[in-house]
């Protein structure tokens, strides 16, 4: 699929909505431009698979998402059964799928993916800023709370990837950090970094891993959240609520996030 100007289109596979052929071997390619990455969101998935209990996509129907990593393709997500698959994002503007139905049923209809080609990195909150590879701002003169994610989200984020999170509030404002959903994978670490200044602040370290709902607040009216993932293995991302407040005034958490942590908890990265 080239990007020849239709910046989306639909994929299915073979006679869908009916049942695809046994025997089905396709290969589907992704060619985008630039800054592109290439986005794919399941809107259906039933593939044929042994009733025998297994999660196990070998040797089973399965569709496999290949991405390029030092001029070789490498596998990063296998799907099979009928769980309707996360976003999947490219870590450039090439993707590779492929497609192999070895059986059928009637009931096995294949899939129907969305794909799209992408520079904004499935991040659909604040104001972009081109000049940077992957950065995005946010004034409490344009909205006093909203909500942050890593890219494709909920999928699991790209790879070679770092996204900058910028908040401008004002002189008297301070800003605040909810994070709902924390998955950063911590081996040859991924990471979320947090720093009062455009520069790095040695007041946070770098934080990854799986963790509980936790708060983070600056010191005065900028804040930078910063996320950088390697060429390695992927977790989900994390999902945060943010708010400016008013530097005099407390946080009010609900009562759901009474059990919440603050960041000094956090597994520090290196």
């Amino acid at each position: 699929m080239l990007n020849d100007g239709s910046k989306h289109g639909t994929l299915t596979s073979p006679h869908y909505p009916l049942a695809y052929p046994s025997n089905t071997h396709c290969h589907y390619e992704f060619f985008g431009r630039g800054k592109e990455r290439v986005r794919l969101i399941f809107q259906d998935f039933i593939l044929y698979k042994p009733p025998d209990g297994s999660t196990d996509c070998t040797n089973v129907d399965s569709l496999q998402a290949f991405i390029s990593v030092d001029g070789r393709l490498e596998n990063v997500a296998s799907f099979c059964g009928v769980n309707l698959p996360k976003p999947v994002m490219s870590n450039g503007p090439k993707l590779m799928m492929e497609f192999r139905g070895t059986q059928s049923s009637r009931q096995a209809r294949g899939f129907k993916i969305s794909y799209s080609f992408v520079e904004n990195f499935g991040i659909t909150t604040g104001r972009q800023l081109k000049e940077f590879p992957c950065a995005f701002v946010y004034n409490s003169s344009e909205a006093h709370n909203g909500t942050i994610a890593s890219p494709n989200s909920p999928g699991a984020y790209p790879r070679d990837t770092e996204c900058s999170y910028f908040f401008h509030g004002g002189q008297t404002e301070k800003v605040h950090l909810h994070f709902t959903h924390f998955d950063v994978e911590g081996v040859s670490p991924d990471y979320v970094e947090f720093s009062n200044y455009i520069t790095e602040d040695s007041r946070y370290g770098r934080y990854c891993g799986q963790q509980k709902e936790f708060h983070v607040e600056s010191e005065r009216n900028f804040f930078k959240v910063t996320f950088r993932s390697n060429d390695r293995l992927d977790g989900t991302g994390f999902k945060a609520i943010y708010q400016f407040l008013e530097v005099s005034d407390e946080y009010q958490a609900p009562i759901s996030d009474l059990g919440s942590s603050v960041i000094p908890y956090y597994h520090l990265c290196n």
